[in-house]
């Protein structure tokens, strides 16, 4: 399998038509982009997904980003995984996270410790049987990963790791943590406007929303921000190192920093002042940019 340099990482195909996602993603791939990072929460089901979008596709590769596994049961994910994978070679991989509390429980999950879930969830799938025809080879499958336990889970036990909502010096830890060869794969988030107050008020939008959420504000904690930063949306300083945003050399720069860092493939998501419209002339001028 082989992700690219730079992806997307997008929301705002759930928010379109089937029929009008299957075109974004093609022309996504005409563009040049190697992987589609979409994510699950309360959107589309990814494995239904995955099949509409890789079947209007030739050669992109398909990413969760990522799969809750509170969502179905270790068995379902590993079938559904090989079921992809034997069906679009080298173009399904597989992203899984303990995604959070909040989207967990209503569920009638108990949210539990995040790395020793992972662990059994990791055994059970591996011995899960599978009696249909499977790929060639065993399909790759990265994990969310922050902290220092859950990187080395991911490490030890999968293809890579897939950071969310991280800045530069948390790709710099990564790489430490994993060592040379696994993948890393962090989420940019970017805005093209030039006029401070206006993008910043878009990557706070952004940023709020993230920092409601334990694993991400805890994460940026340990990378010695501090509490007063978490505040309101985050500091200045906050959102811009969680935000690129200016015109798209600026972009440029924040990406070549992650891919100094030590991360081999970075995911894109553009952020507008409205999520659900598909900002197909930013990833237009990124592509012609970056690829």
């Amino acid at each position: 399998m082989n992700p690219g340099r730079i992806g997307i990482w997008t929301t705002a195909l759930d928010f379109q038509p089937s029929a009008r996602a299957r075109e974004a993603a093609a022309e996504l791939e005409a563009l040049g982009y190697g992987t589609l990072w979409i994510g699950e929460a309360t959107r589309r089901e990814p494995f239904a997904y995955a099949g509409i979008l890789l079947s209007s596709t030739e050669r992109i590769v398909y990413a969760t980003g990522i799969a809750n596994i509170y969502a179905r049961d270790a068995a379902a994910m590993a079938a559904g995984q090989k079921t992809l994978a034997e069906a679009f070679p080298d173009r399904f991989l597989l992203g899984l996270g303990v995604s959070h509390p909040r989207l967990v429980e209503p569920r009638g999950h108990q949210y539990e410790r995040p790395v020793a879930t992972m662990r059994a969830y990791l055994d059970a799938m591996d011995s899960a049987p599978f009696h249909g025809v499977g790929p060639a080879q065993p399909p790759p499958r990265v994990l969310a990963a922050l902290g220092p336990r859950m990187l080395e889970l991911a490490r030890d036990r999968s293809w890579g790791a897939h950071p969310y909502f991280v800045p530069v010096e948390h790709t710099v830890e990564a790489r430490r943590i994993l060592g040379q060869g696994p993948l890393l794969a962090p989420e940019q988030a970017v805005v093209l406007e030039g006029q401070a107050q206006k993008a910043r008020a878009i990557g706070r939008a952004y940023t709020r929303a993230y920092l409601k959420l334990p694993n991400y504000a805890n994460n940026l904690r340990r990378l010695g921000y501090a509490d007063a930063e978490l505040q309101d949306g985050g500091s200045d300083r906050l959102v811009d190192s969680i935000v690129a945003w200016g015109d798209v050399k600026t972009v440029q720069e924040r990406i070549t920093d992650h891919l100094r860092a030590g991360a081999d493939h970075v995911c894109i998501q553009v952020l507008t002042e409205d999520r659900s419209v598909l900002p197909m002339p930013e990833w237009r001028a990124l592509a012609q940019a970056l690829l």
